[in-house]
């Protein structure tokens, strides 16, 4: 039982004010709240079951800095995709990407390499149980990004669509930005 609430109490801690946080909100201003849900539960169940199961194996294969730079580039694929949009009803229904693994890609992609990931994997190494741990790190985290699905579904209904597709692309670019800087800095 310690296994689990600790993992749930540090992953749940690292992913307040997350980046993932932002984006799920951006999701879930774009599209409805269950596929987006859907899709975030996905890519957490993913990307905590390869860092429960790799452990610390993980980072000796792929470095931080790598992954930094492929979730970077794809926020800020994911924002201009979503600035160009003409019409938000027919990008969300009509693409040929389900909001689902649109949203568990995003998740994957942007959790690999990040602080909630190496919680897991600490977690993991640190306790025998890697199932209370698994399940621990996922409930903490789709506990915390909850909260900005939440957020996205209610400015889906208050905010005109245009404003919306702004807000969403500006939150993509501004994470790929943010990312991209991050890693020139520590690397350079």
């Amino acid at each position: 039982m310690e296994a689990l609430l600790s993992s749930f109490g540090v992953v749940f801690l690292a992913e307040m004010g997350d980046k993932t946080q932002f984006l799920v909100m951006a999701f879930a201003a774009k599209y409805h709240w269950r596929p987006v849900l859907g899709g975030m539960f996905l890519g957490i169940l993913a990307v905590h079951s390869l860092a429960v199961a790799a452990g610390n194996v993980v980072g000796s294969y792929l470095s931080p800095e790598l992954m930094q730079g492929v979730a970077g580039a794809a926020f800020l694929l994911f924002g201009f995709w979503t600035l160009r949009a003409e019409d938000e009803d027919e990008e969300a229904h009509d693409s040929v990407h389900s909001p689902l693994w649109t949203v568990a890609a995003a998740f994957f992609v942007g959790e690999m390499g990040d602080k909630t990931q190496f919680a897991a994997m600490t977690m993991a190494a640190a306790y025998p149980s890697w199932q209370l741990v698994l399940l621990g790190a996922v409930l903490g985290m789709v506990l915390a990004d909850l909260m900005g699905v939440i957020c996205g579904a209610i400015l889906h209904k208050k905010l005109p669509a245009k404003k919306l597709q702004i807000l969403s692309g500006g939150i993509f670019l501004f994470f790929g930005a943010a990312t991209l800087f991050q890693l020139a800095w520590t690397t350079f």
